[in-house]
């Protein structure tokens, strides 16, 4: 019998790649579409070179006219225009989440099973954290006048879509458990909401509480460059007269308030929460 040759076995090397073919497609168009929009905001921008070179230099004849910092300025005008940014803030915060919370109880859906309320709740909610603080405050400045009424109505419209969206994700993700149980035994709406949910979101709800009045402080210091009261105002005049020492001093103020309330909020919310 004559021996028949054995098939030879063909050895199948598989290469190991991280992306199809199609996702290194798509990836190559992001990266050109990334690449035009870059290379087309720096000729829309229109920046000079002689201005920017010279930048350094004016920056630090700017610091040098700053120096010495003069705080004869701080009790006249500056200290009074920081209480009132303080002021404004904390209306502005307190304002807000009174507005905030039926929202969030209308865009929640565990809570309102209603689709057309959600939907119209969330329209308010995104419509708020559209709109900058600086442009609600030139609209109020426009309707009230220069002063901290304006800036206390741009603060609370601008954090209603901040707190009353982080105030319905935290009654949409509580427990359905203790609902349950409360309508189960009949109670009301207001008593499910009460007794049901409020125990489930008060963490969440010190803690949006304390985080956005920490930021509207910070953004309450720049709303006076358009009229809407606070430092800002004593910041933007202090500019306008060229009175650096002074600009110093209000820089200054605002650095010192921002990081005594970062380390206040901290302290707060390790014993609420």
């Amino acid at each position: 019998m004559t021996p028949t040759a054995a098939p030879a076995s063909s050895t199948l090397v598989r290469t190991w790649q991280r992306h199809s073919g199609a996702e290194r497609f798509w990836r190559f168009v992001v990266w050109l579409v990334i690449v035009a929009a870059i290379v087309q905001s720096l000729r829309s921008i229109e920046v000079i070179p002689e201005f920017l070179a010279d930048a350094p230099e004016q920056m630090a004849d700017m610091l040098t006219r700053m120096w010495p910092i003069d705080w004869a300025h701080y009790p006249g005008t500056v200290h009074g225009a920081l209480v009132e940014t303080l002021h404004i803030a904390t209306v502005g915060t307190l304002m807000s989440v009174l507005l905030a919370v039926p929202f969030a109880l209308l865009v929640a859906r565990n809570v309102t099973r209603n689709r057309a309320l959600n939907l119209l709740a969330r329209i308010v909610l995104v419509s708020s954290r559209s709109v900058n603080s600086l442009v609600w405050a030139l609209l109020f400045v426009a309707v009230f006048g220069p002063g901290a009424l304006a800036g206390t109505f741009a603060i609370a419209l601008r954090s209603v879509g901040f707190v009353g969206k982080l105030l319905g994700e935290a009654l949409e993700e509580s427990p359905p458990g203790p609902i349950e149980a409360l309508q189960a035994s009949g109670c009301s709406k207001g008593s499910e909401i009460l007794y049901g949910h409020w125990p489930q979101i008060k963490p969440a709800f010190w803690s949006v509480l304390l985080l956005r009045w920490d930021i509207n402080v910070r953004e309450s210091a720049v709303l006076g460059l358009v009229g809407a009261g606070g430092i800002g105002m004593a910041l933007d005049t202090a500019l306008n007269l060229f009175q650096w020492p002074r600009v110093a001093v209000v820089l200054v103020a605002i650095f010192a308030v921002v990081l005594i309330l970062e380390v206040l909020v901290n302290a707060i919310r390790k014993r609420v929460m």
